[in-house]
């Protein structure tokens, strides 16, 4: 018998044919690291979380693959550099350590090889960086996607574990539990993945649902639902109650939603301090240099670097630390049940812009091509009958229209001369040029985009402003031994308000030969609000079981209770916040305005009647550094940006959307504008 000890990919069991970089450098992967190691077995773990396939060899070996070709790239373009640095003489190369040298033939080494040493440590120092770059960002990618998936499985597992203790109650046994909750990715996202894996663990390897509950625990990137599971386990082993279980891990997983929802908001306050601190330190640094300036010793290009670089920077800087705290809505509100028909699989999608079913059978015949262009007819008709409805449900679409006529304006002004188009016209005219270039698009794009997708939140959102009530309702008529219709029914005749109406229309849909289940989905993907399709989820499950659920409808009811109770503590918390934001750019506006008026102002008069009077006083000593037209120009850019910055931060801090701060930017702009007509 003879032994294979050939070491690589293939005796790994790894194939060759996809990966060539990573088969190239998996040799020298394989003389540095230890496949036992600490980082392997740490990537290993995270490529697992991730829920990414490659082997860490190959992956390894591909990142070092990657990490050489960039480190050579910035190996050469630092030789270059290095060459036109040293060799050519742009910078002169003189004493490096100062230290006195008495051996003459040491002396002349030294100044043979320091300039090849300079451009070789060049080299080499970018190429390093190159190599790292190349090699950290790929390894990072794993650890960045276990982190984003740990992220979202803590922010649905509350829901989650509601969910299945609203199926434990409506008689569903535990490898049922776990069969429904694998097949809700579409409510439960990353926490209905994991769950798969545990379902096709038992049905595929033949692994008994307790080991792959214990493997599941190990391998979930989310300490969270590890230790839930590992409590699953043990009341599994133990043979106790499901129920009461998932009851106790209800209640604690909602009471650590709010302590996590007051972790949160805590953070954001001290955001909200910090912003207010940063946001001024670009007005103090502008006082400095205008202060500089009046005595010679100030650079404009530091003024345009305050302004255009300074002000953006930290603005976007401080909109991306929000987002790494904030936490955003998960799933888009979509429910696509399984083994779900044709059409209510294309219902959601039935506009103009995507005719549905029909589009699906048109080629086949020519009567289908002819469905298909009337029901286009008919659905431009509506547009055209009602387009305020139909932005409201496409407000992005309103950019269809806006954007060509801003452009149309804008060359229009330009053509006639109505713009400035030079720096010299820009200082002459300060508003009229920021308002044609900034303005004036903003004002015409931003605003009908902002009202229609404002109209859209709200008419979307008053759906679920009265759902926990409504679920009661649902409850008590359900115990009452109605069926699930007949109480739709109900409380739709002794309730009012838009979610009766929409009860009402599931009522005579299922009467006209709808499946409960399809009128359910419908009407939730007519609205997609994630909150919304959670509820549903849960009620079309459980109603496949029986008609009677009382209990599911309770618990349903109890975790829109407590999403109502963070919703209204968010609101109010981040609502402080919003004005603490939008106050210190007022602050801000006005500081401006009064050092626009009351100094520079002041400056430039005391420098006319100076100048006029012929002397060379002090006060022209001290403006004759300073261009006050100049400066007018840019501290309205600066309060400019400033609004626009201020605006989306405080729009993302209310609603985690950056579309959400397009309200406050159109506000403070025109407060902006207002402000330096009249000052400018």
């Amino acid at each position: 018998m003879s032994l294979d000890t050939r070491s690589g990919p293939e005796s790994s069991g790894i194939g060759s044919s996809d990966d060539p970089l990573g088969d190239m450098f998996y040799p020298l992967f394989d003389m540095l690291f230890d496949e036992n190691s600490d980082f392997v077995n740490g990537v290993e773990t995270k490529l697992a979380q991730a829920r990414m396939s490659d082997p860490v060899e190959m992956y390894l070996s591909r990142a070092m693959g990657i990490g050489v070709l960039s480190g050579g790239f910035l190996w050469l373009i630092g030789t270059l550099l290095g060459y036109v640095l040293f060799v050519t003489g742009v910078v002169e190369v003189g004493l490096i350590l100062g230290a006195q040298i008495p051996n003459q033939t040491l002396l002349e080494f030294i100044q043979a090889v320091k300039i090849p040493a300079l451009v070789l440590t060049t080299g080499l120092v970018l190429g390093t960086i190159g190599f790292g770059m190349g090699f950290g960002a790929l390894v990072a990618v794993p650890y960045s996607r276990a982190s984003s998936r740990e992220r979202e499985i803590n922010m649905l597992l509350p829901d989650a574990v509601s969910f299945m203790y609203a199926l434990s109650v409506g008689g569903l046994n535990q490898l049922e539990i776990l069969e429904a909750m694998a097949q809700a990715e579409d409510t439960y996202g990353e926490v209905a993945y994991e769950f798969r894996n545990i379902v096709q663990e038992t049905e595929y390897f033949d692994t008994d649902y307790r080991s792959a509950l214990r493997t599941q625990a190990m391998e979930t990137p989310s300490d969270e639902l590890s230790q839930f599971l590992t409590d699953m386990l043990s009341i599994v082993n133990s043979g106790g109650d499901m129920e009461s279980f998932l009851d106790d891990k209800k209640d604690k997983h909602m009471r650590t939603a709010k302590q996590e929802q007051e972790l949160t908001l805590e953070t954001l306050e001290l955001f909200g301090e910090m912003y207010m601190t940063l946001s001024l330190f670009p007005l103090l640094l502008l006082i400095i240099i205008v202060i500089m300036g009046m005595m010679g010793q100030a650079r404009e290009t530091m003024l345009y670097g305050t302004v255009y670089g300074l002000i953006p920077i930290l603005g976007v800087g401080f909109l991306v630390m929000v987002s790494t705290v904030k936490q955003d809505e998960v799933g888009d509100g979509y429910l696509n049940p399984a083994n779900s028909s044709d059409r209510l699989k294309n219902a959601s999608n039935e506009s103009i812009l995507d005719l549905g079913l029909i589009e699906s059978f048109t080629g086949e015949h020519s009567v289908f091509d002819r469905i298909k262009s009337r029901e286009g007819t008919f659905e431009t008709k509506k547009v055209l009958k009602r387009p305020h409805i139909f932005f409201r449900d496409n407000p992005l679409l309103t950019l269809a229209l806006t954007v060509p006529a801003a452009l149309v304006i804008l060359v229009t002004a330009i053509a006639s001369g109505s713009a400035p188009t030079s720096i010299d016209g820009f200082v002459e005219q300060p508003v009229w040029g920021t308002f044609i270039y900034v303005y004036m698009p903003t004002y015409l794009c931003l605003t009908p985009l902002a009202i229609f997708r404002e109209w859209n939140i709200r008419s979307r959102n008053a759906i679920v402003s009265d759902i926990s009530d409504n679920l009661r309702k649902l409850a008590s008529a359900n115990a009452t031994g109605l069926t699930l219709l007949e109480s739709f029914e109900t409380v739709a005749n002794t309730t009012s308000g838009k979610l009766a109406h929409e009860f009402d229309q599931i009522h005579a849909k299922v009467n006209y030969g709808m499946n409960l289940r399809e009128a359910l989905v419908e009407f939730n993907n007519n609205y997609h609000l994630p909150r919304l399709a959670r509820t549903v989820k849960l009620i079309t499950k459980s109603q496949e079981a029986s008609s009677q659920i009382t209990d599911v409808l309770s618990t349903a009811a109890q975790a829109s209770e407590n999403q109502d109770d963070i919703e209204r503590e968010r609101k109010s918390r981040t609502r402080m916040q919003m004005v603490i934001i939008i106050m210190t750019y007022l602050t801000l506006l006005a500081v401006m305005a009064i050092l626009k008026t009351q100094f520079l102002d002041v400056m430039s008069g005391l420098s006319g009647q100076a100048s006029g009077g012929g002397g060379g006083g002090t006060s022209q000593g001290l403006s004759s550094g300073v261009d006050t037209q100049m400066l007018s120009l840019l501290f309205f850019h600066a309060v400019t940006m400033q609004a626009i910055l201020s605006g989306m931060i405080s729009g993302y801090m209310r609603e985690a959307d950056l579309m959400g701060g397009l309200k406050f930017v159109i506000i403070l702009q025109t407060i902006a504008l207002a402000v330096w007509t009249v000052v400018g």
